[in-house]
């Protein structure tokens, strides 16, 4: 039973239904010590949303042998209604991760290595403006735990071997877990807050589901014991912070290569957390992007998309409280 679900689409089913589990029993935690880019508390909240988007999907995509076509497809339902900052570098992590298995029917070392590296690099190039200290930092020590677990202890294992799997997913766990503790000292809001950050916490929390689904077991429900402010008895920071003015903008767009350079400008100068991803969808010489981006008004973004194409599935949240607006 281990080895069946170490392997295949059957592998990444597992792991997606662990991450929804274990992101729902830490959902309320996660949206506790929640304070960057802003603190509204939903952090944990849309994490779980869009994750539980992904496994619905993945458990759906009916019977096939290639982890990366069900990966692919799930991270890009994800994506397509994914909720706030975590859930949209989330599930542009999960697309980049899912590339290089395409085609694959077992996931060995290689291929996680290749995962997180595709997937960290997506994560970075769909932020303007990446902050050290959050989520794509996470993403990028377990690629970079991974890689030096492939230069010294690797180095005499078979590759290919369920071992090998499990001694780089060891690695690239104990990396992002060194990642979230020192995530305290690399920003500001974090360090006054004494709290680790809720998305970089999360995508842990992704990675021991994904260790759990090979191993065959449950994510340990202590995980994440001793974490500052992360016992259950403390307060919700963003509760006795300034409420943030403005709203949380999604949607997506069809554009061609230079309206999207040229949007995600005008973007840069109307507001922030812009994040803009491909959807691997496109044909033509127009491809589909998720686009994400936190302004003081919606109004006048919307006329702004509207002047490139017909926005799609648009959400709009307010920062303050989180609850859809329109």
């Amino acid at each position: 039973m281990q080895q069946k679900l170490a392997t295949g689409a059957q592998g990444a089913r597992a792991w997606l239904k662990q991450a929804e589990t274990v992101l729902g029993n830490h959902s309320d935690r996660l949206d506790a010590i929640n304070v960057f880019p802003v603190p509204d508390g939903d952090t944990g909240t849309n994490l779980y949303q869009t994750v539980r988007i992904a496994s619905e999907r993945a458990q759906s995509f009916g019977e096939t042998d290639d982890i990366g076509l069900l990966l692919r497809d799930a991270a890009q339902t994800a994506l397509e209604n994914a909720r706030g900052n975590s859930g949209t570098l989330l599930s542009v992590f999960l697309l980049g991760f899912a590339e290089p298995l395409v085609g694959q029917r077992r996931l060995v070392l290689q291929h996680l290595s290749e995962g997180l590296d595709r997937g960290q690099l997506r994560a970075w190039s769909a932020l303007t403006d990446p902050v050290p200290g959050t989520m794509p930092s996470a993403m990028s020590a377990a690629n970079e735990a991974v890689n030096r677990a492939l230069e010294d202890s690797l180095r005499d294992v078979d590759l290919q071997s369920r071992a090998a799997l499990l001694t780089g997913l060891d690695a690239a766990v104990e990396g992002t877990r060194l990642a979230v503790v020192a995530s305290e000292g690399e920003l500001d809001l974090l360090t006054k807050a004494q709290v680790v950050d809720a998305g970089a916490m999360g995508f842990l929390l992704v990675l021991e589901a994904l260790k759990a689904a090979v191993v065959g077991s449950p994510v340990d429900e202590f995980v994440l014991e001793g974490f500052p402010g992360y016992a259950i008895q403390d307060p919700h920071i963003h509760a006795a912070a300034q409420a943030e003015e403005g709203v949380e903008v999604m949607c997506s767009m069809s554009l061609s290569p230079l309206d999207a350079a040229l949007l995600r400008g005008q973007l840069d100068d109307m507001g922030e957390s812009v994040i803009m991803s491909p959807l691997p969808d496109g044909s033509g010489e127009a491809t589909r992007w998720r686009v994400h981006v936190h302004v003081p008004d919606a109004a006048p973004v919307l006329e702004m998309f509207r002047t490139f194409c017909e926005p799609e599935n648009v959400t709009v949240t307010s920062l303050s409280a989180a609850q859809d607006c329109a």
